[in-house]
């Protein structure tokens, strides 16, 4: 009974932060075309930022890992600004441009601090106790942010001028900036959003798992399939495919060993795209 409340903890808790570094990366693909290779690295420099805060400021963690928010939110906008508005529309500069961003913050990173992996201080301490079986504060906190933090992005991108204006320029960005959307604006909105989304997810997997400056690089290649299972397009759509493949990498350490688990998910992934080329949500044409 444990080992089952502890793997549907395992499957929120990944899927939660899944969906919240899919989110962002999602955000720049289907309104611009922009594939931020560079997001997996803002995810993994989120975690960073907040373990020095906590280990070497002092800072209480609470509070350093909403700074650590903040400064890669505003590491966004750059992005948006500098890095990627003056390739808009070059679909293969801007994916260089992703690769070299994220080779010098992992290089940076493995610089400053070496290889060696770092945890963040569990930031609840104690048990949870029912019966026989005991759940970890720590875990309880880490799903209650990532499910309130899934409800306000959700409530954002569907009930406010902003997160409507997001969703008419994924739609159609000629029509968006005819009707007087301002597309620049918007767009540094989203990658403000979606990195700083991307840090705090990698504050909170830093403290449930570990950190390491490659961490990001299989982070990236989950937002990348939880975007092409939902369909491109598709915002909604990430909630769903999050939920699978959380699922899928919790459970399947439990049923099979080693690198048959790791491979589980993502031969689901392929047999998913072999029957809806298009993903679960996908817009037709």
């Amino acid at each position: 009974m444990e080992q089952v409340v502890a793997t549907l903890f395992n499957v929120l808790i990944l899927s939660s932060m899944y969906i919240l570094v899919a989110l962002g990366f999602a955000f720049l693909f289907n309104m611009l075309g922009i594939l931020n290779l560079a997001h997996g690295a803002v995810y993994m420099v989120g975690g960073y930022i907040g373990f020095a805060l906590i280990t070497s400021v002092g800072i209480n963690p609470w509070v350093s890992i909403l700074i650590a928010t903040l400064i890669m939110a505003a590491f966004g906008v750059f992005l948006e600004r500098f890095c990627f508005r003056p390739f808009t529309g070059d679909f293969n500069r801007i994916v260089m441009v992703g690769v070299g961003i994220n080779v010098v913050l992992q290089t940076a990173v493995n610089a400053m601090l070496g290889t060696k992996m770092q945890a963040l201080p569990s930031l609840v301490d104690g048990y949870l106790r029912f019966g026989v079986v005991s759940v970890s504060y720590q875990r309880i906190s880490i799903f209650v942010i990532g499910a309130v933090l899934l409800v306000l992005v959700s409530w954002f991108v569907r009930k406010t001028k902003r997160g409507q204006q997001m969703q008419a320029i994924s739609q159609d960005i000629e029509g968006a900036a005819l009707s007087g959307i301002s597309v620049h604006r918007v767009s540094a909105l989203a990658c403000a959003l979606g990195s700083g989304l991307a840090a705090l997810a990698g504050c909170l997997m830093g403290s449930y798992l570990m950190l390491s400056p490659y961490m990001g690089d299989l982070m990236l290649i989950k937002a990348l399939v939880l975007v092409i299972l939902a369909g491109i397009g598709s915002i909604g759509g990430i909630f769903v495919t999050g939920l699978i493949l959380g699922g899928l990498d919790a459970v399947a350490p439990v049923l099979f060993s080693g690198a048959v688990s790791d491979a589980i998910p993502y031969v689901v992934v392929v047999i998913v795209l072999l029957i809806r080329p298009r993903g679960f949500f996908g817009r037709e044409g």
